[in-house]
């Protein structure tokens, strides 16, 4: 972490120093929160008002008691599938439901208080992700019939699914017209740069862009509209449903049938499934956090179930943290909890502000919310990501994915477990008992050596089941050590265990120290992911790509270095602000050499980063080039500059951040780049007019100083040996411009 980025203060302190990163911050999450809020609602079988009164108390009273920084409380689309499963299970009797959530929210406080949430771990990230894209199917084929305005009674999700395509005759088209427009916005959102549409949520633009249609064809007079001769009624029931007191809303649970095996099944399948959801998205919103900040899980686990008790008592839904509202919460530079009780805050003012508004709210647009919402939990993306890690890994998860959609959640998550068990005995070629004594009694030690450094010796089997024995092996190693972790004695390594080592190796590498991975020279991966699952063989003939070849050559040709091996070492990236909160998943493919005329070294590598994380995860590839300088020169951050970034500017600046620096000389400049920087006279003294001109007179690239090196790219794509060698031209002709040799060393 950069020693120039001081951790916020917490408690009190936080709150009065950063309240305006967070206010701001808050009103983001705020206007992403209201829809989904009340898109899960509906989706769940609920009031409407069920899910913001969830997202609230997930707000003003999670906030106090939890053990996270930046994540964000509130009802998920994760337990979806869960309250439909305990509607039908209980009678269809939302009270016995709420009874339900309290009990479940009841265990998990327990569960908080007895510090079992490291217990999480033990669940395999494939499984959950088959869990995941189990319930996104799930979400999908409730609400595609509520986009097309068509109904479905089929008994199974397969059923509902293809009642789709019988249905097509019945589709309303002004139901589907408010759909489509809100589908289209959700798929697009992201290509759009225009600051002025980014400023508002997608999920609010469906919302918005649903009205005029609403009031256009008079949503609110039942009544038929004649479209190619044939009619459609539309009226009121295409509407959300918000009592004119919101407060009537309220209800009360009923325990009446506590003694039944149903409703401990759904007690049991929503706990499992919040507390699943709830200390994965802790973890994920750890790595987007730019401070390096770590949630106490434990902590989390009270907090949820308490906010859980208490929204299920007055009528709410389960609450976890959840990942999208967070990711937005941290890309909207929020500092501290507090942002996530304005948020709560705000949906209050919301409420009471725009309840006639919300009441204009077609079904129709909650389901386009939701159905990309589904989409995105079970999207190719998701199956050629698992296949990516190795297609071990698709095959536990499209495993999982199969079972719940047969059965439901919990014969998901056990069945996914024992697949996946079985899979690493056929792996690992050994019998059952001898497989489980290799991963509970393999032997795996920690060495201290007199220098201070540490040697880990793993041993036997490392499967997500060693998970919490290898917690309790490294935790006496202080943050910041030397540690040298060797894998060589392995018989396999899963993916899960290669996750928890790369971030043991984060932490340390962060806090100055340099963990080594080690030992893997003889074992075998499905693919050259460093996650991969990994078992021993012989000595393998690592594989080279084509363009791997011709980096050689020019390497050769050059005199420079290459290096085509997944480099773990990834610590110094994370000096740069791009990085703060886009963790990184590898290196590869790195060319270094030397600038003999400008005397700097260099190296152009490929990176795999990470934006967001669970079902808000974005996976990008793209080829930087860190050039190391032999002068300090001003940290600073060049990128394009859009036609409403000033007004976005006023907005950070009344956050406390710093806004664009402007050249009044170079009005072309100015107006083609956004440049900004802590010293903003020290920024301006170093841009002379050489690097003005020659900047001007060049494409745009993303260019970061981290006041030592500079950080250049321009594509979010794996560059072509052409575009590597233009790389290199362009920096070399950059720092001739920025005549270094002028600068007080």
């Amino acid at each position: 972490m950069n020693s120039n980025n001081p951790i916020p203060s917490k408690g009190l302190k936080g709150l009065k120093e950063n309240w305006r990163n967070d206010v701001s911050a808050a009103l983001s999450v705020s206007l992403v929160a209201l829809p989904l809020a009340l898109g899960i609602a509906v989706a769940s079988g609920v009031s409407p008002m069920a899910g913001v009164l969830s997202a609230i108390i997930g707000g003003v009273v999670t906030t106090f008691f939890r053990g996270g920084n930046l994540s964000i409380n509130g009802p998920a689309a994760g337990l979806i599938a869960a309250i439909l499963g305990g509607l039908v299970a209980l009678d269809g009797n939302i009270n016995y439901v709420l009874a339900a959530i309290v009990v479940s929210g009841g265990i998990q406080t327990m569960l908080g208080f007895l510090k079992m949430g490291r217990f999480a771990k033990l669940l395999p990230s494939s499984v959950l992700h088959g869990i995941l894209a189990a319930i996104g199917i799930i979400i999908f084929a409730k609400q595609i019939h509520y986009a097309l305005g068509t109904t479905s009674n089929a008994k199974t999700i397969i059923g509902t699914l293809s009642d789709v395509f019988h249905k097509l005759p019945e589709i309303n088209p002004f139901v589907f017209l408010i759909a489509l427009v809100g589908i289209l916005v959700l798929f697009f959102y992201k290509k759009i740069n225009t600051k002025f549409i980014r400023i508002i949520p997608a999920p609010m633009w469906v919302l918005l862009l649903a009205l005029p249609i609403v009031f256009g064809f008079d949503f609110f007079n039942e009544h038929s509209i004649s479209f190619f001769g044939k009619n459609y009624v539309v009226g009121p029931d295409l509407l959300i449903n918000i009592p004119d007191n919101p407060l009537d809303s309220i209800m009360h649970p009923d325990f009446a049938m506590i003694g039944t095996s149903a409703f401990w099944l759904t007690v049991l399948s929503i706990s499992t499934i919040a507390t699943v959801i709830t200390l994965a998205s802790a973890r994920a919103v750890d790595k987007l956090d730019p401070y390096k900040r770590t949630t106490n899980l434990n902590k989390d686990m009270v907090g949820v179930g308490l906010s859980t008790m208490v929204s299920g008592a007055l009528g709410g839904l389960p609450i976890t943290t959840v990942i999208v509202r967070s990711t937005v919460n941290v890309n909207s530079n929020a500092k501290t909890k507090w942002s996530n009780l304005y948020h709560g805050i705000f949906l209050i003012l919301f409420v009471l502000i725009l309840a006639p508004v919300l009441r204009s709210v077609p079904l129709a647009a909650l389901a386009a919310i939701l159905v990309h919402t589904g989409f995105k939990l079970a999207s190719p993306q998701v199956f050629k990501h698992a296949y990516d890690q190795g297609v071990e890994q698709l095959l536990f998860l499209s495993l999982t994915l199969i079972i719940t959609l047969f059965t439901d959640l919990l014969y998901g998550i056990v069945g996914g477990i024992l697949m996946t068990l079985v899979l690493h005995m056929l792996l690992a070629k050994v019998g059952i008992v001898n497989f489980f004594k290799k991963i509970y009694k393999s032997g795996s030690k920690v060495y201290k050596s007199e220098n201070g450094s540490y040697d880990v010796k793993l041993k036997g089997i490392a499967n997500f089941l060693y998970a919490l024995k290898l917690d309790k092996l490294l935790e006496d190693i202080p943050e910041g050590s030397n540690v040298s972790i060797d894998m060589s004695q392995t018989r396999l390594v899963d993916l899960t265990i290669m996750e928890n080592l790369i971030e043991f190796k984060r932490v340390h590498d962060d806090n100055g120290g340099d963990v080594k991975l080690i030992g893997l020279d003889n074992h075998v991966a499905s693919t050259s992911h460093n996650r991969a699952l990994k078992i021993v063989t012989g000595r393998v003939k690592k594989r080279i790509t084509k363009r791997q070849i011709r980096l050689q050559k020019v390497a050769i040709r050059n005199g420079w270095s290459f290096e085509r091996e997944v480099d773990w070492n990834t610590s110094y990236l994370r000096n740069f602000h791009f990085f703060d909160s886009r963790p990184i998943e590898m290196k590869s493919n790195s060319l270094k050499g030397l600038d003999v005329e400008n005397n700097f070294k260099w190296e152009i590598a490929d990176i795999v980063f990470d934006e967001g994380a669970l079902d808000a995860l974005e996976v990008y590839q793209t080829t930087v080039q860190i050039v190391r300088l032999p002068v300090s020169i001003p940290r600073f951050i060049i990128d394009k500059e859009g036609l409403f970034d000033k007004i976005f500017n006023r907005v950070k600046v009344f956050s406390g951040a710093r806004g664009d620096i402007d050249f009044v000389k170079y009005p072309g400049f100015s107006g083609k780049f956004q440049l900004s920087g802590e010293d903003e006279d020290a920024i301006k003294a170093f841009f002379n007019d050489n690097v003005i001109r020659f900047l001007e007179q060049n494409e745009i690239h993303h260019i970061e100083s981290n006041g030592e090196a500079l950080m250049i790219f321009k594509y979010l794509h794996i560059a072509r040996t052409d575009e590597v060698q233009n790389m290199l031209e362009f920096s070399h002709n950059l720092l001739r411009h920025m005549d270094l040799k002028k600068i007080p060393k």
